[in-house]
C-alpha cells in the first residue's frame, strides 16, 4: 500500500510512500520503479519512538 507523502505539493510534484517506509516512488508513475529506503524506514520509526 502507498500513500502521499505529506511534504508533497499539491501539484504534479508528488512523491508516494510505500506503508512500511521502506520505499518511495514517482506517483506520476505508479507501475515504475521505487526506490527501496529500508534504512530511512528504521530511522523514522527510531525518531518516533524517542530512541
Amino acid at each position: 500500500m502507498w500513500r502521499k507523502s505529506s511534504k508533497s505539493d499539491t501539484g504534479t510534484q508528488c512523491v508516494e510512500v510505500r506503508h512500511d517506509l521502506a520505499a518511495l516512488r514517482d506517483s506520476k508513475q505508479p507501475d515504475g520503479p521505487a526506490l527501496a529506503t529500508p534504512a530511512l524506514g528504521a530511522l523514522i520509526k527510531r525518531l518516533k519512538s524517542g530512541q
